[in-house]
């Protein structure tokens, strides 16, 4: 059984998303963007708000690494969105016969 890891992000990567949420995107549009979880932006935009807001600085995540996550991410949605395509693809096909 392997140990769940947690991702951790710079405070520049933070401040970027909690921007991103404000510049009037919603919440939940700005975390399928950036490939995090919904509340943990919330959680984000808390901590900017009562001036809370940290970031690690033990591991960075350049700009190519989190389009790189991000680019996994739609990769990931386009085979399930595929392989579900395929499955009623060959459900009708078979129905029609």
């Amino acid at each position: 059984m392997s140990k769940q890891v947690r991702a951790q992000y710079t405070l520049e990567f933070k401040q970027e998303a909690v921007r991103l949420a404000q510049s009037g995107e919603t919440v939940a549009a700005a975390a399928r963007s950036l490939g995090i979880a919904e509340q943990t932006l919330h959680n984000w935009l808390q901590a900017e708000r009562a001036g809370k807001l940290k970031g690690t600085a033990t591991k960075r995540v350049s700009a190519e690494q989190m389009e790189i996550a991000r680019l996994r991410k739609e990769l990931a949605e386009a085979r399930m969105e595929r392989d579900i395509l395929k499955k009623a693809a060959a459900y009708f096909a078979k129905e029609s016969r």
